[in-house]
């Protein structure tokens, strides 16, 4: 089996991410900042690329490997490590018309505002050969009503669980990750009371069962095809019950003192991580990367990863080429390359961002990688059974992202002792004040 490597990519990723936000701040562009893209020179294609976090391009060597087999291409890479910096910046450049770069990052929560919003500054993918792999819910996030194909996908974010081994042990709860998924196998509530069992039980210092109410929200709602809007584009939040239910269930956890108030990847997650402060984390794949690389190498094999509940799929980007790029076709071509099925493959099994590509998901190169982080977890078998979970279709919305860092906010205030209901009417001015 493959063994999935991540503490370099992360390192790697938090060095380029230091400059590549200054840079995104300042301006998506090469040189001066009044241009867009990259173009030709010294003989050379420069193709530039405005991206966040870690998409696995340049820390996987991807990047590197092309240029190595088109030695005429000349590949420049910016990396943004807050998601919300770089898109604020994105927003401005795509309203000026110029400071872009050829290719840009779209996280799925800003996919829908980009098809409806921004399609003429998008190139088309539709018809080009090579990129009919995917699975179909995920081009469909990228697609326009009248069927221009925005941009390709990158990775997907197939649901499962990672828990502390020893934490369990200390609790007496099985530490088999097969035994531990058939403990909340179906149902979320399940997770919940495993939760006061362990809170119940635990003989150690004081650990918290899980680092947040959000993330166990999040897991939930990604689990329907709607979430806070219809196929319409309205605006259905407040009286979907899937929404409703994953609220006052996450509540029911904050309430019962089974979180660490810990938002996930805000200040204070990552020394909860290092410092070992709770139990369990809701963890899409691309998840495990950062929390091998802050829980460190003295937490290594004390993680492992169960089936979640039920299937969701939470997070995945995309990549785009910028109509206006004078190396349009290039780019094309690049973007094509990093998203088919191999190279996905290898992004995988280097730092854990999951395939979109079902032809990917078919190849015993992403099957068999396991995580010897993680306790020598199969975690191609565990995501790849999750992602067959996933709903066919995933109904998106224009502030699909902004509504969600907004739950998350409004459970933080729970956590922090606020009554639901208050927290509730909080969270829902914020949403129509965002959105309206």
């Amino acid at each position: 089996m493959s063994s999935l490597g991540t503490s370099r990519g992360r390192r790697l990723a938090a060095a380029a991410a230091a400059v590549g936000a200054l840079a995104l701040v300042a301006g998506c562009s090469s040189g001066d900042g009044s241009v867009t893209g990259g173009g030709k020179k010294d003989g050379k294609v420069v193709i530039t690329m405005g991206m966040y976090g870690v998409m696995g391009f340049k820390e996987s060597g991807l990047l590197e490997q092309y240029e190595k087999e088109n030695p005429d291409v000349d590949i420049q890479a910016e990396i943004a490590g807050d998601e919300q910096t770089y898109y604020t910046a994105l927003q401005t450049h795509l309203a000026a018309g110029n400071g872009l770069k050829d290719i840009q990052g779209i996280e799925i929560g800003r996919a829908k505002e980009v098809t409806e919003t921004q399609s003429a500054k998008f190139a088309d993918f539709a018809g080009i050969a090579g990129t009919d792999h995917f699975l179909p819910w995920k081009q469909s996030q990228i697609t326009t009503k009248d069927g221009k194909v925005l941009g390709l996908g990158t990775d997907s974010g197939p649901m499962a669980v990672c828990y502390r081994k020893d934490y369990f042990e200390q609790a007496g709860l099985p530490t088999d990750r097969e035994a531990v998924g058939k403990l909340w196998a179906g149902d979320w509530k399940k997770y919940v009371e495993v939760g006061r069992t362990f809170e119940k039980d635990y003989k150690g210092d004081k650990v918290a069962y899980m680092d947040s109410a959000s993330g166990l929200f999040n897991a939930m709602v990604y689990g329907y095809p709607e979430q806070y809007y219809d196929e319409d584009g309205g605006l259905i939040y407040a009286k979907n019950p899937v929404v409703k239910e994953a609220w006052n269930l996450a509540a029911d956890a904050a309430d019962d003192g089974l979180s660490a108030k810990l938002r996930q990847f805000q200040p204070g997650w990552d020394p909860g991580l290092a410092n070992g402060t709770f139990a369990t984390a809701v963890c899409p794949a691309w998840m495990l990367s950062h929390i091998s690389e802050k829980a460190g190498p003295e937490n290594a094999g004390k993680w492992d990863v169960a089936n979640a509940p039920k299937g969701a799929n939470w997070g995945g980007s995309f990549l785009g080429v910028v109509e206006k790029s004078p190396v349009k076709a290039e780019a094309q071509k690049l973007v094509a390359w990093l998203t088919a099925p191999e190279q996905q493959a290898h992004i995988f099994e280097k730092l854990g961002n999951f395939p979109s590509s079902r032809t990917s998901l078919e190849r015993d190169d992403v099957k068999n990688v396991t995580s010897e982080y993680f306790s020598d977890a199969p975690i191609g078998e565990i995501f790849g059974t999750a992602a067959q979970q996933i709903p066919d279709k995933q109904v998106l919305g224009r502030k699909d992202g902004t509504i969600k860092d907004t739950f998350s906010q409004g459970l933080a205030l729970v956590e922090q002792g606020t009554s639901r209901d208050k927290a509730w009417k909080t969270t829902s001015e914020r949403i129509e004040k965002a959105v309206g």
